[in-house]
């Protein structure tokens, strides 16, 4: 079993039972899945870049992505619908816990001029999201593979009703928030 795992199941469920007065264990807010994604702009005309961001997120996350495409046609943009842009992992389960524990742990301190993560990144649904400009923070990655940076999103689906409760649950769960002052 994984250690974020252990301690959702051990700390974080009792406390958060306790202090929300729960009694239907059902009712106490937990992370249902992460979705990881990253829009390739560059994919309209480099197909060779969407490649190289698909095997930097299967490197990642130990699971190979979907492929993204167009809904609509965008002039603007030269995109035409159907046109492959972007890349995107549904993770859950074990995968779920071992992508949150190295997330938490080792990838979050390596970003340069860290100070926490917003506590305003959460919606009213009580999901959490945090955008990564450079893939290069994560350790599974050699230099040659972050030669072409690119962006990641970050998306953590919770049970939570409120932004309180998610943001608590984070919390128990060892995320970084930033002191407010």
């Amino acid at each position: 079993m994984n250690r974020l795992r252990k301690k959702y199941q051990e700390e974080v469920r009792p406390a958060l039972q306790k202090e929300l007065g729960y009694t239907n264990l059902h009712q106490i807010p937990s992370i249902e899945k992460i979705v990881i994604n990253s829009g390739v702009g560059r994919a309209v005309t480099d197909a060779k870049h969407l490649e190289m961001v698909a095997g930097t997120i299967s490197k990642v996350t130990g699971q190979a992505p979907v492929t993204t495409v167009a809904k609509n046609s965008i002039a603007g943009f030269k995109l035409r619908e159907g046109n492959k842009i972007g890349v995107m992992v549904t993770l859950r389960g074990e995968r779920m816990y071992s992508f949150l524990d190295r997330l938490v742990a080792v990838v979050l301190p390596r970003i340069r001029d860290f100070r926490g993560i917003s506590v305003k990144a959460c919606d009213a649904q009580g999901n959490y999201s945090i955008g990564l400009n450079d893939q290069s923070v994560f350790p599974e990655l050699t230099f040659e593979e972050t030669s072409n940076r690119h962006g990641i999103q970050v998306n953590i689906v919770t049970t939570a009703q409120t932004q309180e409760e998610s943001k608590r649950l984070l919390e128990l769960m060892g995320f970084p928030f930033q002191r407010s002052s």
